[in-house]
């Protein structure tokens, strides 16, 4: 399925998308941003020789830049973010934050802090198409659970007031993560900050979804444990709290199989050397049954999951092959699902 040069075809990969989602949808929230499916084209005019500078620096400065939107030029402050992107990206992840009074009436109305994956090295359509593959797991995980991070493509057209940066002379793929705030909201609970998290507490639907979400799209950089000079639980993992349980919310998935980024690299514990190579990452207290009912969902989803990886948009010589192939991989193994649910069963982490 070879793709022309910036030929994404997003209307077509849009519109399948919200087909895919109907009925599926949580209940809505005030802010618009994330209601709509369709690419924003904005353009962000400031420092940004300066700001990606500080990529190493352990202080993270905002400096002051314009977004231009819709006719629209909104005053935004915005900073590198970022952990291992800051060293192996040219082009760092960035952190915006908003005035309400500057973003009345525009489709960032309600908005205050926002992270933007970025296309992490400039004149690279791989990494830039890592990047859309990244967006394209977040969006199966909306198929798969209200309970996940929204997310908005966007194409943009930088401009470096520094005048240093090369390779800007045309627009790059980004994406808008929903704010915690948001998604607690939408789904009626409250962010959780805790240190630690008892595993009794784990709504178990929602985390065997995301057991099973991880190993399709092979993923095994997360865990329910803090990473190593990290406060809050967990790795890649934020828990939103409601009804008195705890719903893990998995983000960052650069390190998946599916977006196969050139830099990633297996959980050193999983005994893997390829990140293309699924390893369930599941406790082994979730009971089995509950796992089989994620297991079964996902499988439900199956031609909604694959259309939203076939029509995700392309850029460069690539075509979305590989990305159907691998997720494709998946079902085909899990048509066997007492097979497959006795893989987990013996893969699961910790006692029982």
């Amino acid at each position: 399925m070879r793709q022309a040069e910036y030929r994404a075809q997003p209307r077509r990969f849009l519109a399948l998308t919200l087909l895919a989602l109907a009925g599926l949808a949580g209940p809505a929230f005030s802010s618009p941003l994330f209601d709509d499916d369709s690419v924003i084209e904005i353009r962000l005019s400031g420092p940004l020789r300066t700001l990606s500078r500080d990529k190493k620096s352990a202080k993270r400065v905002e400096y002051p830049f314009l977004l231009s939107v819709d006719g629209t030029d909104i005053p935004v402050d915005i900073r590198v973010r970022g952990k291992s992107r800051t060293i192996v990206c040219g082009f760092p992840p960035l952190r915006l934050r908003f005035s309400a009074k500057d973003t009345r009436q525009t489709v960032f109305a309600g908005q205050n802090k926002l992270k933007l994956v970025t296309h992490c090295k400039s004149n690279r359509p791989a990494f830039e198409n890592n990047t859309l593959e990244e967006y394209t797991a977040y969006r199966i995980f909306n198929l798969i659970s209200d309970a996940g991070y929204r997310v908005r493509l966007l194409r943009i057209h930088y401009e470096d007031t520094d005048a240093r940066l090369k390779h800007l002379d045309r627009p790059y793929y980004g994406f808008l993560i929903e704010s915690d705030r948001e998604l607690a909201a939408r789904i009626d609970g409250e962010v959780s900050t805790i240190g630690g998290v008892p595993y009794s507490r784990l709504n178990d639907a929602q985390t065997a979804l995301v057991n099973v979400f991880q190993y399709l799209i092979g993923n095994t950089d997360w865990s329910f444990v803090s990473a190593e000079g990290e406060d809050e639980c967990c790795h890649n993992v934020h828990l939103i709290e409601k009804y008195g349980g705890l719903y893990p919310i998995p983000y960052d998935f650069d390190f998946s199989g599916l977006v196969n980024a050139n830099y990633a690299k297996p959980n050193s514990t999983v005994g893997k050397s390829r990140v293309t190579q699924r390893v369930y990452r599941g406790y082994c207290k979730l009971p089995i049954n509950r796992v089989a009912a994620a297991l079964e969902k996902v499988m439900a989803l199956r031609e909604s999951i694959m259309s939203v990886v076939e029509h995700s948009p392309v850029v460069g010589d690539e075509d979305t092959d590989s990305r159907v192939r691998y997720i494709g991989d998946f079902f085909e193994e899990a048509e066997n699902s007492a097979k497959l649910l006795k893989q987990f069963d013996g893969d699961c982490v910790g006692s029982r």
